[in-house]
């Protein structure tokens, strides 16, 4: 298999974003860069249609993928980049291209004035369907916001990197996931916010709501079960400082929270492979359409 960083392009202020986040991962991995644009062909009686110019939906196509190569080899000239014009559903296409890459990444619409994404149904389904892990990128998304402010106050792609964010499922834990954000925050010399929402449970809800030392007994069992998870791997990447958050509350709340402080959110998808559709989580579901950071889903069986 040939190592890229694999952009899924259409020409949007998205995927323009996308594709300067894929830049600056490719020279940190030193990664060959892929710029894919898909064409869907119209249905033909719109194909069959008077064209408004010279210049064809497919010559329009063509274009994408190739201005955008010319814009990145001018602002990151150390990344090789690679340009593919392939033809077919968007969706399928892009599933099958990250088949070969090590990350597949797409733009996402941000939320006008909140943080957050619109995630389009193509983006969706190959999140969705994709066994590799799958980027996405808020349109107007700059190096800078992933760095921490200068002593100004200014924001600068000189300073340390923001915390990389994980999600932690304790209950499925899995070393894809965990491994993906252990690396990713090494790569960026920076620490690791390892995050894990919990529930009381009903037994205390219902009867035990006034017993202090039960509701610490609790609360120290969720965080020796998260740093018993995170040991090994605490071990296997000694530079990196890691930042345990366990609490109370939902996980999705945990890390949309914890999102703010973040370069990177990284959260994890269990692969079915049956023949009732595909599933996201609700979890992972909620992080996708409300972070305000990057967002890589680490698919997993």
């Amino acid at each position: 298999m040939s190592r890229t960083i694999t952009v899924g392009l259409d020409g949007s202020p998205e995927s323009r974003a996308a594709a300067e986040w894929a830049a600056r991962e490719a020279a940190q991995r030193r990664l060959p860069l892929r710029l894919l644009h898909v064409w869907e062909p119209a249905p033909e009686p719109i194909e069959q249609a008077p064209q408004l110019g010279a210049e064809t939906r497919q010559d329009w196509g063509e274009r994408i993928p190739r201005d955008t190569a010319d814009g990145v080899g001018l602002r990151h000239p150390g990344v090789e980049v690679t340009t593919e014009h392939l033809t077919g559903h968007p969706g399928k296409v892009l599933c099958e291209a990250a088949k070969d890459a090590d990350l597949l990444v797409l733009g996402s619409r941000g939320l006008s004035g909140i943080g957050g994404f619109l995630v389009g149904s193509v983006g969706l389904a190959v999140v969705a369907r994709a066994e590799r892990p799958v980027v996405l990128v808020r349109a107007g998304e700059q190096a800078a916001d992933e760095h921490e402010r200068d002593a100004t106050g200014i924001p600068s792609a000189a300073t340390r990197y923001r915390p990389v964010v994980l999600g932690v499922d304790v209950d499925h834990l899995d070393a894809t996931v965990i491994g993906f954000a252990f690396d990713a925050a090494a790569r960026r010399g920076t620490s690791l916010w390892a995050v894990h929402g919990w529930h009381l449970p009903l037994w205390f809800v219902y009867g035990g709501a006034g017993d202090l030392y039960r509701y610490e007994q609790v609360v120290r069992s969720h965080a020796d079960t998260l740093t018993d998870a995170l040991r090994p791997w605490r071990e296997k990447y000694p530079s990196v400082e890691v930042v345990e958050v366990s609490r109370s509350g939902g996980a999705a709340a945990q890390l949309i929270e914890a999102s703010h402080q973040a370069s990177l959110v990284v959260v994890g998808r269990r692969i079915h492979r049956h023949p009732f559709g595909t599933r996201i989580g609700s979890v992972t579901h909620a992080v996708l359409h409300h972070v305000a950071a990057p967002v890589v889903v680490v698919p997993h069986d």
